[in-house]
């Protein structure tokens, strides 16, 4: 079985703070948990392998999208780096993998208790929904990867995620490494009480597979977004297929979901620019 592994970085044991993820303007602290990050990564492959998965796809998805130590991972692993890929986080899914994991996901923007939550942009998303369903960042790649046939086995995390996605997706294996007090602050396992926990989650996950299922929205798919800014939604409108919902907010439609994820990559690019 092959495994796709999106990784982002809020959701990693220990972290509370944007300091401490943030690798354009690298606090000493971003140093530490990049290794952290790493190790957690690392660990989810370790335990899907024990599980019997075959090879490993991992997609650095967070923030510039090139935070992974690559001398500390797996040297027969093959690893999507960089930012602006047409699909991000689940850049180069499709219908050969058979299941895929989400390590160090945060909740989504408003979501209470989880810690540094949003949903992919803060600065321009102030919220977004699929067919009516509220979505995080998980929700909406674990649509595409559905699209594709692909179940999410895995998610680890803060427990407001890790539940959030549960309740959406009762076959995903949840792994629980914060307990999040507010948005910038959490009870933590250490980081490597994380990864051992990680490590069983996956191994777990891939056994259990055969009961998981994908994650899909039917169409006609309504993608309904949010803006933070008046002038963002300005910009969106003009981007053929939108239309104007109200004075922040707008909605696109198609039958194809990779299309629809496509305009909400573009909705915050472009609304970024505002």
């Amino acid at each position: 079985m092959k495994i796709y592994v999106s990784s982002d970085m809020e959701g990693v044991a220990g972290v509370c703070a944007w300091e401490q993820v943030d690798a354009r303007t690298p606090h000493p602290e971003y140093a530490i948990y990049r290794r952290y990050y790493t190790r957690e990564v690392c660990a989810a492959i370790e335990g899907a392998r024990a599980g019997g998965a075959t090879s490993v796809l991992v997609n650095d998805s967070h923030g510039p999208m090139r935070n992974l130590l690559l001398d500390d991972m797996p040297d027969d692993v093959r690893i999507v780096f960089g930012n602006r890929k047409p699909f991000s986080m689940v850049q180069d899914a499709d219908s050969t993998f058979g299941g895929a994991f989400f390590v160090g996901y945060h909740g989504a923007i408003g979501d209470a208790d989880a810690v540094l939550a949003h949903t992919y942009t803060p600065s321009v998303v102030y919220d977004v929904s699929i067919n009516g369903v509220r979505c995080s960042e998980a929700t909406l790649n674990a649509g595409l990867l559905g699209y594709f046939g692909v179940p999410l086995l895995l998610i680890t995390g803060d427990r407001t995620t890790v539940e959030g996605v549960r309740d959406q997706m009762p076959w995903v294996t949840g792994v629980v490494v914060k307990e999040s007090i507010g948005n910038f602050a959490a009870q933590s396992m250490t980081p490597a009480a994380a990864a051992r926990a990680i490590r069983d989650g996956a191994q777990a996950a891939v056994a259990a597979a055969a009961s998981a299922k994908p994650y899909r929205f039917e169409p006609p798919i309504a993608l309904d977004v949010t803006l933070a800014k008046v002038e963002q939604a300005d910009l969106v409108d003009m981007i053929p297929g939108f239309h104007r919902t109200g004075p922040r907010s707008v909605r696109f439609s198609h039958t194809e979901y990779p299309v629809v994820f496509k305009a909400f990559v573009a909705t915050w690019r472009l609304g970024a620019l505002a």
